[in-house]
């Protein structure tokens, strides 16, 4: 059976989250621009406000002066069932990965008619036992961000996660948009890896390509970030977004970084494989000025200079003292054989 994750090869997620602001044209024109960044695959979120909130919820952070509540924001970025296949038919038009956060039984049911190819919990939803069966259920990988549990509750999904024998990724996450350098955690990625001995990634919500580069040093399997058209769009998760340039940017540095990773060199052979190099980068010793034959050499008569197909340099002491058998020019090199 073949695996979502590719330990040699980290999958790129450009997340939209609310970035398209209810448009489902600028959801499109993301979709465009996240294919031809190179990134593997684009991940909406699927939310139907009557099915996982209530007009109640608070605002984390009151940004819509159109919305008179948090709920009505839910409300107006809901897509129907056909708008959210008519998006993930586009993504496989453009030979991208279509996925969506779930937030409610019924956007997994949505989701789930997608044919989506796995699943991604967001951190609030790590320990919503419901949501995740509905999930589970359906035989596909999970990945598993962590952004807002501590290391029992994430002990706990992951636990409930392997009774049903899914392949899975835990995400080091951290909930703060932007999230400051501090608070990364890239510290975190080798410990879960170690912790829970399976594919491990990053949630990245710093609104940079930094963390992404240097986690993918460390051998993550999937990056997810928010991406955005540009800084100045509206919404929330904007502060906290990549541009798609950025992203392109990103997903270049990333391939870049999997090729030396993959690639590990014997220093030894790489020294025969450029050996042919060294008469033009080394030097060699040459006369400092015109030496007639007889002369005792002195360090005042030798210089150390290019091309590096004489002598060696760093042979030079080893002719102090040796009388020459023939005149030689300045900048001339000295040849074995020249010497008694």
């Amino acid at each position: 059976m073949s695996k979502f994750l590719n330990p040699k090869r980290c999958m790129v997620i450009g997340e939209i989250a609310q970035s398209h602001d209810g448009s489902l044209g600028m959801a499109h024109a993301f979709i465009d621009a996240v294919a031809r960044s190179g990134a593997d695959a684009i991940k909406f979120q699927t939310h139907i406000a009557a099915a996982e909130s209530t007009p109640q919820e608070p605002w984390r952070v009151k940004f819509s002066k159109q919305d008179a509540s948090r709920y009505d924001y839910w409300k107006r970025m809901e897509f129907s069932p056909e708008q959210w296949q008519g998006l993930a038919d586009h993504a496989k038009e453009k030979k991208i990965i279509f996925l969506s956060s779930p937030f409610s039984i019924e956007a997994v049911e949505l989701l789930q008619k997608l044919d989506m190819p796995a699943w991604k919990v967001a951190s609030g939803e790590i320990s919503n036992k419901q949501l995740l069966d509905a999930m589970l259920k359906t035989g596909k990988p999970i990945l598993l961000s962590t952004g807002m549990s501590d290391l029992i509750e994430i002990d706990d999904a992951v636990d409930y996660v392997r009774k049903w024998d899914v392949e899975h990724a835990i995400m080091q996450c951290s909930t703060a948009y932007p999230c400051p350098p501090e608070k990364i955690g890239l510290n975190m990625i080798p410990q879960l890896r170690e912790r829970y001995g399976c594919a491990v990634g990053l949630s990245d919500h710093s609104g940079t390509i930094y963390p992404g580069l240097a986690a993918v040093t460390m051998g993550i399997e999937v990056l997810e970030l928010h991406v955005a058209f540009s800084r100045e769009m509206f919404g929330p998760d904007v502060p906290a977004s990549v541009t798609t340039a950025e992203l392109a940017q990103l997903v270049e540095g990333i391939r870049f970084i999997e090729q030396m990773r993959n690639n590990p060199i014997n220093k030894n052979d790489f020294a025969k494989e450029v050996s042919p190099l060294r008469k033009l980068f080394t030097k060699s010793v040459v006369a400092s000025m015109d030496l007639p034959k007889g002369t005792l050499l002195e360090e005042r008569h030798l210089r150390i200079k290019k091309p590096g197909s004489g002598i060696p340099g760093e042979r030079l002491n080893e002719l102090l003292g040796k009388q020459l058998l023939r005149d030689i020019k300045a900048d001339e090199q000295i040849l074995e054989g020249d010497f008694s």
